[in-house]
């Protein structure tokens, strides 16, 4: 079998071929989809949320505070505790960008990456701090969350090695609450006629400002939400960089899942494969890790290619294909009648 067989082979078995690797690739999918929906839910809202890698790390770092300075909590309590701490954590520090949008029309593309800079050195300022480094360590790293904060295993009654979490309840919960948010509810109604034409929305006598800031807030939530998972359900503690770059993946999951809650669940899945898989490709094959990273760019520029086709050859596409993706701004045409 030539290199590239065993290379297709050992993907394929590394993500889906045993119960160890669905659940990587479940565990992996997790993060991906949680912070894909907030970026999701800011295009929709017409915001391109660039900043998911820095609000994952706040709500990480606030989780991972909250999840060791409780003791004796009942895990009843205390792992809703630190989902609810980074959820918040992320949100406030993605409503930044917002309200500087809102109130000084500062793009949030710029002020989200500021942001993340931000973050990052935030993150290497705290894990230096007293009450967070762990005790005894002179690098950066803190203390571990305590077992009555950490998401449980469910599935060590087949094998205690296997990694998968409760968070994937959160994660199928989470796509099922913005799918009804976005299309079920008068918010989310708001959210997206905004986001197709804020002109005609304000028009309507929607606040746009109000809008923008919870867009945003709900965005950096479910990212925050996500970082919450990792310290709780996977690493058990912050270090520097311990986001791994996710929030930045899931730009390319929300792309991916087209900003529906229901697609950004199906590319995560994809991507959370393609990472557990990868790394059975490196060992079994000894194809660097890093032809997942094209592999996944290249799904992007695959997905980005008909967006391209049909700015630049507007003829080619046909009058019914047009109305299909016209649907949500002939809602926004109709407030106004």
């Amino acid at each position: 079998m030539c290199i590239r067989d065993r290379s297709y082979v050992a993907l394929l078995v590394g993500s889906v071929g045993s119960f160890n690797a669905i659940s990587e690739t479940l565990t992996a999918a997790i993060p991906l989809t949680l912070a894909g929906l907030g970026i999701a839910l800011g295009f929709r809202a017409g915001m391109f949320n660039i900043g998911a890698e820095g609000q994952l790390l706040i709500g990480g770092m606030a989780a991972v505070i909250a999840g060791f300075s409780f003791a004796g909590l009942p895990a009843v309590v205390h792992v809703p505790l630190v989902l609810l701490v980074g959820a918040m954590a992320g949100g406030l520090y993605a409503a930044i960008a917002g309200w500087l949008r809102a109130a000084t029309g500062a793009h949030e593309v710029i002020t989200t990456i500021m942001l993340n800079l931000i973050s990052y050195r935030l993150v290497d300022y705290m894990l230096r701090l007293d009450f967070i480094q762990r005790e005894g360590r002179s690098d950066p790293i803190s203390k571990s969350v305590l077992g009555s904060a950490e998401l449980p295993r469910i599935l060590t009654w087949l094998d205690p090695n296997l990694r998968l979490h409760a968070g994937v309840f959160l994660m199928i919960a989470a796509v099922i609450f913005i799918h009804w948010l976005l299309f079920r509810t008068r918010l989310g109604f708001e959210f997206r006629a905004s986001g197709e034409s804020p002109d005609a929305a304000r028009y309507a006598g929607m606040r746009a400002g109000l809008i923008i800031v919870l867009a945003m807030g709900m965005a950096g939530a479910l990212s925050g939400l996500a970082g919450a998972n990792q310290v709780s359900g996977v690493l058990g503690r912050a270090s520097p960089g311990f986001s791994a770059g996710i929030g930045f993946d899931a730009i390319a999951v929300a792309l991916l899942g087209r900003s529906h809650p229901w697609g950004v669940l199906l590319a995560g899945l994809l991507f959370g494969a393609l990472e557990a898989g990868g790394r059975q490709m490196q060992v079994d094959a000894g194809v660097s890790i890093d032809l997942i990273s094209i592999i996944q760019a290249l799904i992007i520029v695959f997905i980005a290619a008909p967006l391209l086709v049909r700015r630049l050859f507007p003829w080619a596409v046909s009058y019914t294909h047009l109305r299909a993706h016209e649907t949500d701004s002939y809602l926004v045409c109709r407030l106004l009648l």
